[in-house]
């Protein structure tokens, strides 16, 4: 897969040790900033598996109130709460004998990493308002930030949910950390796009030259964009033009590209978000506070376009 061909000796190194516990149970936890790959990997992991044709089940822990946690998750009985007419199983039983999912589980509240715990343990699960237990037969791989290990040191994740999730660890750079990958990558997005073969001598030295701090994410939707727009101008290759390498601190450049390719106020805004998030280095928290929102808003919004991204 043209993300994770790489480089990097220590992405390298993870990677080789993971493709070797493809047939285990053991827990897979994916450890990187947004835009380096994590959703990517975990369901490559489920599609090199042996599990491959049992349920790939993303849970996106960001987006589930507190409130609703244990329902969502384990499932519950008729009459377990107000509103509760009907039993309905959670959505760790729906996995089956596959792949659960946990993304962002460094920001799981204290009570509700107690009780996932609990299922990594026993590996089974009660309904609420249940008294049957039933077992959970599925992998378990879980996504987090760079910093859930200073939230263990500080308490804030518990020290015995992280090492039951830490069996495997891959720790996912940076693309600013993985120089070498861009230009291979961005050919291989290229190819795959169904635009112009190649990029200009410019192009590539404007690409090796980006930041690039929101990640293959962002190298991806450049890749995707410029492809379209040199296609749609009959251009034999990708110029610098196409790339269109914008920043936050830009507005006009950002609002100029908006007119001049016909968006929408929805995808400015979208555009936007995506630069501020890529200028803070993927820090969801940082990103928030500049856009004037919550970090839980942020999440959301993100998890909402990640579906529409994949006809979810």
């Amino acid at each position: 897969m043209t993300l994770f061909a790489t480089r990097h000796r220590g992405l390298a190194r993870d990677l080789d040790r993971l493709a070797r516990s493809l047939d285990s149970d053991a827990t897979v936890l994916l450890v990187g900033a947004p835009g380096t790959g994590k959703d990517r990997l975990a369901r490559l992991i489920h599609e090199s598996s042996p599990r491959a044709a049992e349920p790939f089940v993303r849970i996106d822990l960001a987006a589930l109130s507190d409130d609703l946690f244990e329902s969502e998750l384990f499932g519950h009985e008729r009459g377990a709460f107000t509103g509760a007419v009907a039993g309905k199983p959670g959505l760790l039983e729906g996995a089956g004998r596959g792949t659960l999912y946990l993304d962002h589980i460094d920001v799981l509240a204290p009570r509700a990493q107690g009780k996932l715990l609990r299922v990594l343990e026993e590996r089974v699960v009660r309904r609420v308002g249940g008294t049957r237990e039933t077992a959970i037969l599925a992998r378990f791989v879980a996504s987090a930030a760079p910093d859930l290990s200073r939230r263990v040191r500080t308490g804030e994740f518990r020290e015995d949910l992280y090492y039951r999730l830490a069996v495997l660890t891959v720790k996912l750079p940076t693309l600013a950390e993985r120089r070498g990958d861009v230009l291979p990558a961005a050919r291989a997005l290229l190819r795959a796009s169904g635009g112009p073969a190649a990029f200009s001598p410019s192009a590539e030295k404007a690409l090796r030259a980006h930041p690039f701090p929101g990640n293959f994410r962002e190298l991806e939707n450049i890749v995707r964009r410029a492809a379209l727009e040199a296609l749609a101008a009959g251009a034999a290759a990708v110029t610098e033009a196409h790339l269109g390498l914008l920043s936050a601190s830009e507005p006009e450049a950002l609002l100029s590209a908006a007119s001049r390719s016909g968006w929408t106020l929805r995808r400015l805004s979208d555009a936007y978000v995506e630069l501020v998030l890529a200028e803070t280095g993927g820090n969801v928290a940082e990103a928030a506070r500049r856009l004037g929102v919550a970090r839980k808003t942020l999440y959301a919004r993100r998890s909402v376009r990640e579906t529409n991204r994949s006809g979810g």
